[in-house]
């Protein structure tokens, strides 16, 4: 533990953790799942999936990783089970995959500071000729990249811990201030009740469910060994349990109150009409510029400036713990000193994401012509980087559905529980363990499994397994 370094607090692990799982779907997609499935009834069956499916796999994932003091592919070998190992190479795989492509956009969030305290607000208008600037959007996600693996290359407390320290409460911060301001402005109060009041009558609708269950597994930073990896890093004093509830309604609260920054922007830009369908990069990149300049000239520079700056935070918290597996796992298997091993990954997942760099409107092939493999309505149509996002979201959950089984079957419970036990002392007589057990045995397994083949379905052959079935 002393070579590989650790955090130096609880409160360290949870920042770090949390900022892990929180980033740009908390801004951008979180909302307006929120407000497309009944507002407060869609954030109940949201918390319900959080706690039921996804808490038990983060416990296990931060259990693995305290035990066995290494990486997720380590990690697996150093508790006698080798021929495991290929769910940690998967873990790693993802985190690069997804890391590939999420610097990109992180690199669109960082240029749009930019552009907006030059009080560029037509950049909007322009966004496809924004990221078909090779030499622009490369150069912000080369110096996004470059932020990324400083703070890596700096070690676990000294990088990580301490940039979670600054970035996670300036996160909160800015949002909040953002969220102040946005409910004073004309028509807030519509987007607000859109929002918070719920409409019950959606609880049951497929696309509420669906969009509940993928919206919790992946906001959580589950399936891909971040948390094996940042568990290796805990003291054995740390209560897991307690750690992981902390970081899971951190999560779930950054995101919900971007929903009060979000939608009273939008009522304020639309006279008060909430449109659900328009989320996601359409949202961010193209129509907040233009709410930002009905402002004004001065107040929509320092606004807009402060709103891509607290996205690029937000960015810059889950590339962090993105890299951070990768370099574990070289760090770790190979014996390279941690400066070399972010060099040389942050070079390799720099060039990997090159297709998806290109894959808003500087190449024909990327940007149009890339198939998905089971045809679809999207076939031949596909951008590469939704193709790899497609791709990682089957990776993850199959991680998520193979290490519930894992725990429970090969390592076994009573060795999961004698882990959790340590920084819990009364574990094995609370109603928690027998909770987590069943969880992890039946509940967790076949809901995941379940989910994974809905997204398969959805994803590649644009079948809506859940519709069909309510």
């Amino acid at each position: 533990m002393a070579a590989r370094g650790g955090f130096t607090s609880k409160l360290g692990f949870i920042l770090a953790a949390a900022g892990s799982a929180v980033g740009l779907g908390n801004i951008w997609k979180f909302p307006f799942e929120v407000g497309a499935g009944g507002g407060a009834a869609f954030v109940l069956m949201y918390l319900l999936f959080c706690f039921v499916l996804c808490f038990p796999v983060m416990v296990t994932e931060i259990a693995i990783g305290r035990k066995t003091e290494r990486n997720p592919v380590g990690a697996f070998k150093a508790l006698g089970f080798s021929n495991w190992r290929f769910l940690g190479l998967m873990g790693v795989l993802a985190g690069i995959i997804i890391l590939s492509f999420y610097n990109v956009i992180a690199g669109w969030a960082f240029g749009y500071f930019f552009e907006m305290v030059r009080g560029n607000f037509s950049i909007g208008n322009e966004f496809s000729d924004f990221t078909a600037n090779v030499v622009k959007v490369g150069s912000y996600a080369l110096i996004f990249m470059a932020a990324t693996g400083f703070i890596v290359m700096k070690g676990v407390s000294g990088g990580v811990e301490r940039a979670a320290r600054f970035l996670m409460p300036a996160l909160i911060v800015m949002i909040l201030a953002l969220v102040v301001y946005a409910i004073t402005l004309p028509n807030a109060i519509e987007g607000v009740k859109f929002y918070l009041i719920p409409d019950w009558s959606k609880i049951t609708q497929a696309s509420t469910i669906g969009g509940a269950l993928r919206q919790a597994f992946f906001s959580l930073s589950l399936g891909m060994g971040a948390l094996i990896t940042y568990g290796s890093y805990v003291g054995k004093k740390d209560n897991i349990i307690s750690s992981a509830a902390y970081i899971t309604l951190t999560d779930v609260g950054i995101a919900f109150i971007a929903g009060l920054m979000m939608f009273p922007l939008v009522a304020f830009n639309t006279g008060g009409v909430i449109d659900t369908t328009q989320s996601g990069p359409g949202l961010i990149f193209v129509t907040l510029p233009g709410v930002f300049e009905n402002i004004g000239p001065t107040w929509g520079i320092i606004i807009g400036a402060f709103f891509f700056l607290l996205l690029s935070f937000a960015a810059l918290t889950s590339t962090v713990s993105l890299l951070e597996v990768p370099v574990s796992y070289v760090v770790d298997e190979f014996q390279v000193r941690r400066k070399r091993a972010v060099i040389i990954m942050s070079i390799i997942i720099f060039a990997i994401g090159v297709p998806s760099l290109l894959s808003y409107g500087i190449s024909d092939f990327f940007s149009n012509k890339f198939a998905l493999p089971f045809g679809g309505e999207s076939a031949n149509t596909t951008q590469f980087l939704d193709f790899a996002f497609k791709i990682t979201e089957v990776m993850l959950l199959l991680g998520g559905a193979l290490i519930t089984v894992f725990a429970a079957y090969v390592w076994k419970k009573k060795n999961l529980a004698e882990e959790i036990t340590s920084g819990y002392s009364s574990y094995n007589t609370s109603i928690v363990k027998p909770v987590l057990n069943f969880c992890i045995s039946f509940l967790c397994p076949l809901m995941l499994t379940f989910l994974l083949i809905v997204v398969i379905l959805d994803n590649f052959a644009g079948i809506n397994l859940i519709e069909m079935i309510l």
